[in-house]
This record gives C-alpha cells, sequence and structure tokens, in this order.
C-alpha cells in the first residue's frame, strides 16, 4: 500500500470530519442564538406579543380583529359555561381541547417517558401552543381564538365544538381521534352564509409552539429538532436547526411539522396549504428548556357557504418509520403524505443504505426482545461479516507490498535523488505490474465501507427504540452517559460543555489503536522517502481520535458506542490476519506470479491504470522541461 492508500484513508476521515463539523453548530453560532432569551417568562412574553401581531393578520389590510360582530362573547361565555379542558383519549394519546378557541390545547403521548422517567411525554400545553383560525366576515375577520365553545362527547371518541353565533348560525369543530396517533377534524360554518365574506374562499390559520426539551442533552436534541414540511408535489424540506430562521414557501404543502427529535405535530390539510406560508424557527437558550420556537401561519381553502367543511388531520406521535408508515394508513385525505421523511436517515445514498438494509436488520434483530446494546453488538458483527472479504483483500493487497519492500528497494535504489521521484514511481509501478499487485487495491475496498459508518451516524441518534433503554453502565443509549460521579458539571467549559462522556472515550481510544496498526502497516510498505513522507500522515491520524473527541461528547452513547465495536472488531481482524498470514507462502506465490508475468507483464486495469498513464505523461512532461533547461 503506497501513498495512494494513505490519501485514500485521509479521505475517509475528511469525508467524517466534515460530515460531523457541517452537522454541529459553532459556538459562535450557539452563543448568537443563547441570547434570544433568558428566561421562560421572557419567551412566553415573545409569544403573547406574537399573538398581539396575528390579530392584526400582519399582511392583511384590515384595521382590526373583531369577532363580536357575528359572535358575542359573554353570550358564548354563558352557553359553554366558561373556558374549561376537555379530554379525547385513546391507549396511546391524550388529547385535551380548551372551549375558549375549541382548538387543541395539550397532547400527551403515553406508552414513552419523560426526561424524569415519569409515564407520558407532555409534547405541548395550553401554555406553550396556540392555533386559531381566522376567517372573513363582510366587514372584518372572525378569530377563533376570541370564541367559547359548547362541546359534545360521544361515545364513539370524537367531539364536537360549537360556536353559537347571533341568529341560528354557528361555528363547528368536529374532532374524530383514531386508535392511536391519528387526530381527525374539520372547520365548518353553519348558517353564515349571509355573514361571511363570499369572495373569499381561504381562511388564515396562526400555529405556535414552544418546543419543550424532552431529552437529556440540550444541544443533541435541538439538532435534531427541526421544523419540517412537505410539497405538495413531493419532496419535504426543513428550516435550519441552529439559526433563526425564517422562510416563505413558493409551493404549496400537504403538511407542517413541528419536530422534537423523538416527537412530532403534524397538521395536515385535505385541500394542501396555500404557496406564500410563513414559516420561522427561533432557538432559545438552554435555561428555558425550550429548543426552538415554532411559528406558522398558513391559508388552506374554506368554504364560506358551509356546504364543504375544511378538513384537517394531526399526527401527534413518536418519530417512529414503522410506525408513522403504519399510521399513515389512517388518513382519508388519499396523499402520500411520506410522514416517514419525519425520520431523517441521511443523504440519498446513506438514507438508501439505511432504508433498505439497517432498518430490515434492526426490525428482524428486536423481534427477538434483545437488549438494544446486544442488537447493536449483532449489527455491528453482520456488517463486519459482509465487508469481511474486501477488508481481507485490503489487508492482502498490503501483504503483497509489504514483503515486496526489499525487492522494492532494491529496483529502486538508484532513483534515490529528489527529481528521480517520479521515475522511481514508474519503476515501482512496473514491479507491481510483474508481481501481480495492484498498489490502489488495498485502498477501495476501505472506501466501500465509509458510507456504513455515515449511514450509522445518521441511524443510530433516530432510532426512538434507543430511547431510555439502558445497556452495562450506560443509562440511556439516546443520549450522552457521563462518567460516574465525576462526568458531569454545572458549568460549561469551552469545547467540552457540561460533562465527558464515557462511550465518546473508548470510541477514541479504540479509533486510536486502530490508527496505531493500521499507520504500522503502512509503514511496512513504505519504500524510500515514502516511508518520511509517512510521518507528516501519522500525526494527522493521530490528531484524528482526539478531533473526534469533541466533536462525538455530545452525541448519543447509542452511536459511540456502536463506533467503538466497530473499530474494535476492525482491529480485531486486522490482528487476526496480520497473525494468520504467512509472509514466506505469500512471497513464493508472488514469484511464481512474477515468473508467469516476466515476458507478458499483467496490465493494470481501472484507477491503478490511469494513475501509471498519469505518471508516464508527467515524467514526459518533466524531461521536456529538462531538455529545454
Amino acid at each position: 500500500m503506497n501513498r495512494n492508500t494513505l490519501i485514500g484513508f485521509s479521505l475517509i476521515a475528511v469525508v467524517l470530519i466534515a460530515f460531523s463539523y457541517l452537522n454541529t453548530p459553532s459556538q459562535e453560532q450557539i452563543e448568537a442564538y443563547n441570547r434570544e432569551q433568558d428566561s421562560i417568562a421572557a419567551l412566553q412574553q415573545a409569544m403573547a406579543q406574537q399573538e398581539q401581531k396575528a390579530d392584526t393578520l400582519k399582511q392583511q389590510p384590515v384595521a382590526a380583529v373583531d369577532s363580536a360582530a357575528l359572535f358575542f362573547p359573554s353570550l358564548n361565555d354563558s352557553l359553554a359555561g366558561g373556558s374549561r379542558l376537555v379530554t379525547l383519549k385513546n391507549d396511546s394519546l391524550e388529547l385535551t381541547f380548551n372551549t375558549k378557541g375549541g382548538t387543541i390545547a395539550g397532547a400527551r403521548i403515553l406508552g414513552h417517558k419523560d426526561t424524569l422517567n415519569n409515564y407520558g411525554v407532555t409534547l405541548f400545553d395550553e401554555k406553550s401552543q396556540q392555533m386559531a383560525f381566522i376567517i372573513k366576515s363582510l366587514k372584518q375577520y372572525v378569530n377563533t381564538q376570541d370564541l367559547y365553545f359548547a362541546p359534545t362527547q360521544e361515545a364513539d371518541g370524537s367531539l364536537t365544538m360549537t360556536a353559537q353565533a347571533l341568529g341560528n348560525g354557528s361555528l363547528v369543530f368536529r374532532y374524530q381521534l383514531g386508535p392511536d396517533y391519528m387526530l381527525h377534524f374539520s372547520l365548518q360554518a353553519n348558517g353564515l352564509a349571509d355573514q361571511l365574506d363570499p369572495t373569499n374562499k381561504e381562511m388564515v390559520i396562526l400555529w405556535q409552539e414552544a418546543c419543550h426539551q424532552q431529552e437529556k442533552g440540550f444541544t443533541f436534541e435541538n439538532y435534531r429538532s427541526a421544523l419540517t414540511y412537505k410539497f405538495r408535489n413531493g419532496g419535504t424540506d426543513y428550516l435550519n436547526e441552529t439559526s433563526d430562521k425564517r422562510e416563505t414557501t413558493e409551493e404549496a404543502t400537504d403538511w407542517v411539522a413541528f419536530k422534537n427529535q423523538y416527537f412530532s405535530a403534524v397538521l395536515i390539510s385535505k385541500d394542501a396549504f396555500n404557496a406564500g406560508a410563513e414559516l420561522t424557527s427561533t432557538p432559545q437558550d438552554k435555561s428555558t428548556r425550550i429548543l426552538k420556537n415554532y411559528e406558522a401561519r398558513l391559508t388552506t381553502k374554506f368554504d364560506p357557504t358551509g356546504l364543504q367543511p375544511s378538513e384537517f388531520e394531526m399526527f401527534l406521535g413518536p418519530n417512529d418509520f414503522r410506525l408513522i408508515q403504519s399510521v399513515e394508513e389512517q388518513s382519508t385525505f388519499g396523499k402520500d403524505l411520506d410522514l416517514e421523511k419525519l425520520v431523517y436517515l441521511g443523504w440519498p445514498l446513506f438514507r438508501f443504505i439505511n432504508r433498505w438494509f439497517t432498518l430490515y436488520v434492526f426490525d428482524w434483530l428486536t423481534k427477538f426482545g434483545l437488549p438494544m446494546g446486544i442488537v447493536l453488538i449483532l449489527i455491528t458483527l453482520l456488517l463486519k461479516a459482509i465487508t469481511y472479504p474486501m477488508v481481507k483483500k485490503s489487508y492482502m493487497s498490503s501483504a503483497k507490498m509489504r514483503v515486496l519492500k526489499p525487492k522494492l528497494e532494491e529496483a529502486t535504489k538508484q532513483y534515490d535523488k529528489p527529481e528521480d521521484q517520479m521515475q522511481k514511481q514508474q519503476a515501482m509501478m512496473a514491479l507491481y505490474s510483474k508481481y501481480g499487485v495492484s498498489p490502489l487495491g488495498g485502498c477501495l475496498p476501505m472506501l466501500i465501507q465509509a458510507p456504513i459508518w455515515i449511514a450509522m451516524f445518521n441511524f443510530v441518534p433516530n432510532a426512538i427504540q434507543l430511547r431510555r433503554e439502558s445497556f452495562l453502565w450506560m443509562d440511556d443509549l439516546s443520549t450522552y452517559d457521563p462518567i460516574p460521579l465525576i462526568g458531569q458539571w454545572d458549568t460549561q467549559i469551552w469545547l467540552l460543555g457540561d460533562h465527558l462522556s464515557l462511550t465518546c472515550i473508548l470510541f477514541c481510544v479504540s479509533n486510536l489503536l486502530y490508527s496505531y496498526m493500521t499507520m504500522r502497516q503502512q509503514k511496512d510498505q513504505m519504500v524510500g522517502q515514502q516511508a518520511e513522507q509517512m510521518k507528516m500522515m501519522q500525526w494527522m491520524m493521530y490528531i484524528m481520535p482526539l478531533m473526534f473527541f469533541f466533536m462525538f461528547n455530545d452525541y448519543s452513547s447509542g452511536l459511540n458506542f456502536y463506533y467503538f465495536i466497530s473499530l474494535f472488531f476492525s482491529a480485531a481482524i486486522m490482528w487476526t490476519l496480520r497473525k494468520t498470514t504467512d509472509d514466506a507462502k505469500l512471497l513464493a506465490q508472488l514469484e511464481a506470479n512474477y515468473k508467469e508475468n516476466q515476458n507478458n507483464p499483467k496490465k493494470m486495469g481501472g484507477l491503478a491504470a490511469r494513475l501509471e498513464e498519469m505518471q508516464k505523461k508527467a515524467a514526459e512532461m518533466q524531461r521536456q522541461q529538462q531538455q529545454r533547461k
């Protein structure tokens, strides 16, 4: 394995480092949004101010929103019994609705535990979430948040919320909770055709939520929480996770999701939300335990005659790929919603690996009820078994170059001058050809494994099955694991944060060990000045684990544990191959190849052939330049 092999390994390192760097918020970004607000009180005040702004409908040319023209608040107050909460519940979800406004006020996901290990995860409550529907009357606007609704519950798990207008007209919300995480609902005007603007067949939806921190690691969870939306014509997008971001959609959208790392609230429209939706995501200070303040201003169809209701659905549940697929089948809209895109599996290549390989293996192993740590180990072993032929090929290519090193040094000793390095490379390539050895054979198979590493980088942090699962010393595989007694503190340390992750240390130590074994193997096959050039590469390979430590200290223990086990087995495989390789027998085989190819050298193909051709062209250019001198 020569300098090109080192370049190959460097490419792997660069890909991993760049990917981690681009997906990690900088200290400047964190400090920027940490200054946004200092407390929950400031956040709630900002939300109240936003609500007041919403009453003016922002860009609408209307002086004020006044629901009293059609709905007399005090009359509705007496009819509805004031502001109170009404509950819909099944085995998976508990929803509360406020009679003031008639909309959903709280969502509690059952079957999962919160950060205090209590049963049930509160996705949002009436203080952190608001949803208002605004329609246009002949003169002004009606905001459902100003109205009081009379609730009527049915035995089938449905709820009807009615706001009575002056006369016989009314606005009616109808809610139907499905068997698990899907809520179906509609809004319809009854008997208001002569009061509502017949030319305005749209309504505005204002939706706000303070996204609560649900996991122990604020930074890690915050990066994986994003306002996400799907275009009606296909494809999803999201707002930047680490910065204050505001976007206006240029296409119609099927749904908008306020997404946490492991849970989401998704609003789906049967008729789609019109282009021009205003979406905002504002990161919050860590002390507030609020990740982001999400806001969405949406418009969709509304029939002022009351003949057709405006229909919606909400998914309020865990970001579980298989579960979301099954829940999506409960939708009555006949759309391909692609809600499983809420579970981020990486860029297209890595998503393909996770979607069609990792998920199936993971599902199969979890059916046996094994601890999640064992599942990660078994996935690692399976991947090692699949890639073993490539790893062995890579090692044997390096071993062949190692046993040929004395012959290469003897054949190229006359090219020790710096200006003779191109000739030296050509002589080495010619000798490799005679012995039937490809210098790139040890590099390319290793590059094939890089997508698997990156695919798991995306899969493990988004697998909700690891949430609150313990293994060995790790209390929760979905978040960091501080060293007992000394691994966590109150103050923030630059680059390190407020904890020291044990699995991150193990990962970096195993990375250092693997790097040492790899570099020693590389050194055994270097010829001439290549050994000197190797020293700089050695420093780079040894610095990488230190860089990984600062990157992965905030990452989940499950991911660090997977990388630790993967590198441990890689080192064990390399050590075993080294111990079981008979250098004398291998050299005899190469000598036999040399005799066979002495008069008819084996031609190299692929990258090796192109590399040889490039070297010849470079040597010719160098010769021509020397002649000109």
